[in-house]
């Protein structure tokens, strides 16, 4: 640790923050920060409430004022964490929120800005309780050591971390948008390939176009691991096994469960159980990696039994509509192109996605940095 600089106890440099009981005043209005009212994401409290003191939550009870800062200790590691705006003086927020009021001499952004650093983090995984509602306590917040550099490094630590990750936050915002813009781009050449048709394309059911059928019951202690052959249930991939029922190429359609309807173009040795479908008779000519673009275009999982969980079969879908080109050569020709663009795309969407990851890590970087004494 840098000389001047002091580890102190988090309760050691925060001042004692007030309860109130809203309910003892029915009929005044406050501004409630619940705590879904915290973004993780913009690190800002979003909404708010406006409630009369007789419609007050019983978890209504911590006033908060300008520059306070709130962290959530439910589900600490989400990192809900924000600073009390002015237009929220005053007003109330959940205890499940730790306020934090700095003492005089203490820069509150510094103590906001601790609260993000990987071994805070790593403290309060550490502490969390509860297996529904894992959370820490106050006391386990106060506990924590935090470096105290003079309240003029304080500041000057603020000033550097507050243009830094002002520029991290646009760059991660054009990332994001890039990212989108990329993943809408297939999105919509793909809707145009099914609603732009041309010359040659018919209209047809599915149960014009084929028949299918679901596949075999197979027990979870039926599969090994040392099989080779992939087992697809209702939501994919689900084990293997060392037997197959299906072999070449093949579509299987999720029957049951939370990704039924999902489609799947497979081409080798495969074992197919009964919370799945697949094609077992064609009626018309099909590249199947098309077919299977088109059924995907589909959304099948909008023709789902809505029971105790979502169920498709031959009855449920064999009435949709299928638009296609009647020529093989055709439909394999826009497969081709299909794959292309989704190749790229993928390639462009993992471009932004490591570049998120890279934002995202220099911003740990800097906040060990920042608390080390080396910014």
């Amino acid at each position: 640790m840098k000389k001047r600089w002091q580890a102190k106890a988090l309760g050691e440099i925060l001042q004692k923050t007030e309860t109130v009981n809203p309910l003892s005043s029915p009929q005044t209005e406050f501004d409630y920060i619940d705590v879904s009212s915290v973004s993780n994401t913009t690190f800002q409290i979003e909404t708010t409430q406006r409630l009369k003191g007789k419609n007050a939550p019983s978890r209504a009870r911590k006033l908060v004022r300008m520059n306070d800062i709130l962290f959530a200790t439910i589900r600490p590691t989400l990192q809900r964490i924000a600073i009390v705006p002015e237009n929220l003086d005053k007003q109330v927020c959940s205890t499940g929120y730790f306020v934090l009021r700095p003492n005089a001499g203490i820069d509150h952004r510094f103590v906001f800005y601790f609260l993000f650093t990987e071994d805070f983090t790593k403290q309060m995984t550490s502490l969390q309780k509860g297996a529904s509602y894992p959370a820490v306590t106050d006391g386990d917040v106060r506990a924590q050591m935090i470096p105290v550099p003079p309240l003029a490094e304080q500041q000057r630590i603020v000033g550097l971390l507050d243009e830094a990750f002002a520029g991290i936050a646009t760059a991660q915002s054009n990332a994001e948008k890039n990212l989108q813009n990329t993943r809408a781009l297939f999105d919509s050449h793909l809707q145009s390939v099914f609603t732009q048709r041309g010359k040659g394309w018919t209209e047809k059911t599915i149960g014009e176009c084929f028949r299918v059928r679901s596949g075999d019951f197979l027990p979870v202690r039926a599969m090994v691991d040392s099989g080779d052959i992939d087992v697809y249930g209702g939501n994919g991939v689900n084990g293997k096994h060392d037997k197959k029922n299906l072999t070449g190429e093949n579509i299987i359609i999720g029957r049951v469960g939370a990704k039924c309807g999902n489609v799947r173009y497979v081409n080798g040795d495969l074992w197919v159980t009964d919370n799945a479908i697949f094609i077992s008779e064609y009626f018309c000519p099909f590249n199947l990696k098309f077919l299977t673009r088109l059924l995907e275009h589909k959304d099948l999982r909008n023709r789902a039994n809505q029971m105790a969980q979502p169920v498709i079969s031959y009855t449920t879908i064999k009435d949709v509509l299928l638009e296609f080109p009647v020529s093989k050569d055709k439909q394999k020709e826009i497969a081709d192109k299909l794959d292309t663009m989704e190749e790229e795309t993928q390639r462009l969407a993992s471009v932004y996605e490591q570049k998120l990851t890279t934002l995202g890590e220099l911003k740990r970087s800097l906040l060990h940095q920042a608390f080390t004494g080396n910014l």
